[in-house]
């Protein structure tokens, strides 16, 4: 099998929506950079505009200079990740610059470091990539290429495979805004 990582790379970069799995998740990315292809699987999901979609990176290195980050937060990020985790930060002016309004433009933005292989390949190769999972606005989850191909069809240009697949279990939200590690409830 050849690796899909060049051809989903390229779709990102055309602007496309392309399907990938991640530790927790089945989730959909864009580039975060890309204002228009973000605003694209906003309508796609059905979501209202000002919910925001986290941003997955490869590494905490690459994660760094887009958050701000106490020393608290650094060394959970540090201890934590990869893992399945959303961390709530703050993000850095250049986030605020380059990260599409839906990603960066609050008081915090959701941040991932997947532990899957494809995640972090997909991020490393393309730069920072919406997280967001698979599914319609309300609706349950995928948790595997068919499951998301079987929610979007031809609106996701490539669904990468889901092996090893995903756990089926939400991440968990980490509030790093106030310097010390909090879990937060999903709404």
């Amino acid at each position: 099998m050849t690796d899909p990582i060049p051809r989903a790379v390229q779709a990102l970069r055309a602007g496309s929506i392309v399907g990938y799995p991640t530790d927790t998740l089945y989730g959909l990315a864009v580039p975060a950079t890309n204002l228009a292809a973000v605003e694209s699987l906003v309508r796609v999901k059905g979501r209202a505009t000002g919910q925001p979609i986290s941003v997955a990176f490869s590494s905490f290195e690459e994660l760094e200079p887009y958050s701000e980050l106490s020393e608290e937060g650094r060394s959970f990020v540090r201890t934590h990740l990869p893992g399945p985790y959303t961390l709530l930060a703050p993000p850095s002016a250049r986030a605020r610059r380059e990260f599409a309004p839906a990603i960066a433009g609050g008081v915090s933005m959701g941040i991932r470091i997947p532990d899957h292989p494809l995640a972090r390949a997909l991020a490393e190769h393309a730069g920072p990539i919406t997280a967001t999972s698979a599914n319609r606005h309300g609706e349950r989850p995928a948790r595997t290429a068919r499951e998301a191909r079987g929610i979007f069809g031809d609106e996701v240009t490539m669904y990468l495979p889901s092996d090893p697949p995903p756990s089926g279990i939400p991440s968990t939200l980490v509030d790093l805004t106030r310097g010390v590690p909090a879990i937060r409830e999903r709404k």
